[in-house]
């Protein structure tokens, strides 16, 4: 396969959808039934050794011995583009299709998104050792004709050695460097938050502005900071992206604000430093304000160094630019790095497009990371 056979393939597993006219295929939903026809048909081409584990991962070995795993995920956000996630599973098809001369291990994971559930990464923390073992997603495995008992059998072979990732950038930096790939380095930590600021609701034409208890006012305060803060903060990303008002009509001065805080960074210092600025900052505008503030923590996710070297040194060795990068987004990598040294290689998204119908990919990047993923088994070696 070569980039724009990859890229029609991709086209054909889009069309296994949920929601007709759209991309929505969430974890163990009946359209991955055929997501993994097509794709068990590639891998055996390919010369892999097909099962599909009790979560519903694709699985597919190349060779005897230590091998290098290459791996991403086949489910979707709806209504979503054709290769967030795809494009690397068709990546490793590919590579093993040129028979390296190191073992291989191809997996496709059936939820990396978590949107069935609203738990991410059920398919790669299953290797790991850490399942998620919730009723309804075992009632999903059951339906979907896999055995729950057998999740313990998923994890990873001793055999797995190392990790390796190919993904669209999901942004717009590889196109304004004009650079094909990017080296992840890290993948950011995250902290995420839910404030709530309680003021008092009132007439909106007959209370002065002096004498208002505003909660939405002083939430729109406080995410002026959120953005401060993230601007003045080197490699910082803060977003105030859900916020909602009541009693929510226009003539009546919100008395309750509910709003959502995303931080990330690379380094978990900076994050928690940062997260700690703007909680005591909303302390401070609700005082002066006279509005009452509590919040609630979220998520707490810390931050995971990559082994950046193992393709760092093969994207030199193939021709192309290195620019180390930190994903500012979750992948399964950071899932398996609890076990095997992991790595990511990024692909240019043109426009900075993703989670998106027009998220698109170049035949020629296509091409470069799989000339870096054969420099790579080239060159591995197990640790």
């Amino acid at each position: 396969m070569n980039g724009r056979e990859i890229i029609r393939r991709c086209g054909l597993l889009a069309q296994q959808t949920e929601e007709p006219g759209h991309i929505t295929r969430t974890y163990l939903s009946p359209p991955m039934h055929e997501v993994h026809r097509l794709v068990r048909s590639w891998m055996e081409d390919a010369g892999l050794i097909t099962h599909v584990d009790a979560v519903g991962n694709l699985r597919g070995v190349y060779g005897d011995g230590p091998r290098l795993m290459i791996a991403s995920h086949l489910d979707t956000v709806p209504q979503a583009g054709a290769f967030d996630g795809i494009l690397g599973v068709m990546i490793a098809i590919a590579l093993a299709e040129q028979r390296p001369p190191c073992a291989l291990e191809v997996a496709a994971f059936a939820d990396e998104e978590g949107v069935r559930f609203g738990v991410p990464f059920i398919g790669s923390r299953a290797l790991v050792g850490d399942p998620v073992m919730d009723e309804c997603v075992l009632a999903a495995i059951s339906h979907f004709g896999l055995d729950p008992a057998r999740i313990p059998e998923a994890i990873l072979d001793p055999e797995v050695k190392g990790y390796l990732e190919f993904h669209i950038e999901q942004g717009p930096v590889l196109e304004a460097l004009g650079a094909p790939l990017g080296v992840v380095e890290a993948i950011a930590g995250i902290s995420r938050w839910e404030l709530r600021f309680e003021g008092k609701a009132n007439h909106a034409g007959t209370t002065p502005m002096s004498m208002r208890r505003d909660a939405l006012a002083c939430a729109a305060e406080w995410i002026g900071l959120v953005e401060h803060v993230a601007q003045t903060t080197e490699g910082l990303v803060s977003t105030v992206g859900k916020i909602e008002a009541w009693p929510g009509a226009g003539n009546v001065i919100p008395g309750l604000a509910i709003a959502s805080l995303d931080v990330r960074h690379a380094l978990d210092e900076v994050r928690e430093r940062a997260l700690n600025v703007l909680l005591d900052g909303a302390e401070h505008i609700a005082r002066r304000r006279e509005v009452k503030l509590s919040g609630e923590s979220r998520l707490e996710q810390p931050a995971v160094a990559l082994d950046f070297e193992m393709v760092e040194e093969a994207v030199q060795a193939a021709g192309f630019p290195v620019h180390r990068m930190v994903s500012g987004a979750g992948h399964d990598a950071m899932i398996l790095a609890r076990k095997v040294p992991a790595a990511m290689l990024f692909v240019r998204s043109p426009g900075g497009i993703s989670h998106h119908p027009d998220e698109s990919v170049l035949a020629e990047d296509v091409d470069a990371a799989l000339a870096v993923g054969a420099q790579v088994l080239r060159e591995w070696r197990p640790e």
